[in-house]
C-alpha cells in the first residue's frame, strides 16, 4: 500500500481481556486473546469508536485492584 493511498479496508474494534482496545483488519484471524466487540467500518470509524468508549486506559486488573474495598488513594 502506497503512502498517499486512500485504505479502503474495513476494520473490526477487537479488545483484550484486559480491555484495552485495538483495531484489526476485518475478517483476518485475531490473535490469542483478542475479541471482537461488534464494531466495524473504516479505520477512521474504528479509531472513533475506540475514542469515546476507551475513556480509562488503565488495564482492567489495575482498575480493579484500585477500587478493592479498603485501598485508599491517602495510602
Amino acid at each position: 500500500m502506497n503512502d498517499g493511498a486512500e485504505d479502503k479496508r474495513q476494520y473490526s474494534v477487537v479488545a483484550n481481556d484486559e480491555e484495552q482496545y485495538s483495531i484489526w483488519v476485518h475478517g483476518r484471524s485475531l490473535p490469542a486473546g483478542w475479541h471482537e466487540v461488534g464494531k466495524t467500518g473504516s479505520k477512521s470509524d474504528c479509531l472513533d469508536y475506540i475514542g469515546e468508549v476507551w475513556t480509562d486506559m488503565r488495564p482492567k486488573s489495575l482498575r480493579q485492584s484500585m477500587d478493592a474495598p479498603g485501598l485508599s488513594a491517602a495510602g
